[in-house]
């Protein structure tokens, strides 16, 4: 009787494992082919992601003004010349630039000029030009008087060649507004409020500038900046 019972167990189990065994072989058949279909994600479900319509220009502008800066910096904008000759051996540029625009704000002129002209120029308007006027403008031109010509100082028969001749020169006259007012040298020299405004800007330029001179140095400059890089032992010369 005993064995009987045992045997009964014993088929009883063997029956469990097969069952138990055909159930996990059957499970990991429909996980392998659960795992081999592809899956579908309804669009719904998709992030939506919207095309970022400003870095795009942003990008193209950046790509544009590197492509056309000098002196290894993106803000001077134009194109370079080479080496300026002249006759008069006291003239000429080495390595010259052409600049049509400064830190943002366009030359009236493309003017030509030596590196370390053109990097005084863009710290002058950065620094000080655009937030002197940064209420009343903002500004987006310069007025350009002269800039390189082999001549000499204020034009004057004997004198010495003049810094302009070096392409370390530079004459501003007037500065443009986005408004299109136009505040210039002359007429703003001696009124308020583009007095105290022009005053802050000859300031402003010297230090970058190894010689400022404004309407208050003497006739040859009552109607512009005169602007250049010269150095002196004592510092700048500004008048």
């Amino acid at each position: 009787m005993w064995l009987r019972v045992v045997l009964i167990a014993a088929f009883s189990v063997l029956a469990t494992a097969a069952a138990a065994e055909k159930t996990n072989l059957l499970y990991a058949q429909q996980v392998t082919a659960a795992a081999a279909r592809p899956i579908t994600i309804p669009d719904k479900l998709w992030p939506q992601i919207e095309p970022d319509t400003r870095a795009e220009p942003i990008l193209f502008k950046k790509r544009k003004l590197r492509k056309g800066s000098v002196c290894g910096d993106i803000n001077i904008q134009g194109k370079p010349v080479g080496n300026v000759s002249s006759k008069v051996k006291a003239c000429g540029v080495k390595d010259a630039v052409e600049i049509t625009s400064i830190a943002g704000v366009a030359l009236s002129r493309p003017s030509v000029m030596e590196c370390g002209t053109a990097i005084a120029l863009n710290e002058w308007v950065e620094e000080t030009v655009k937030p002197t006027f940064k209420r009343r403008g903002p500004v987006v031109e310069l007025q350009v008087a002269a800039h390189y010509a082999c001549r000499t100082r204020n034009n004057r028969k004997g004198a010495r060649i003049s810094e302009h001749g070096k392409g370390r020169a530079i004459d501003i006259s007037g500065f443009k507004m986005a408004d299109g007012e136009v505040v210039t040298v002359l007429k703003g020299w001696r009124k308020n409020p583009s007095q105290s405004q022009l005053i802050k800007i000859w300031r402003g330029a010297c230090g970058p500038f190894g010689t400022v001179l404004g309407p208050n140095s003497d006739r040859f400059h009552r109607d512009h900046f005169h602007l250049d890089t010269a150095r002196y032992r004592r510092g700048p010369y500004c008048r």
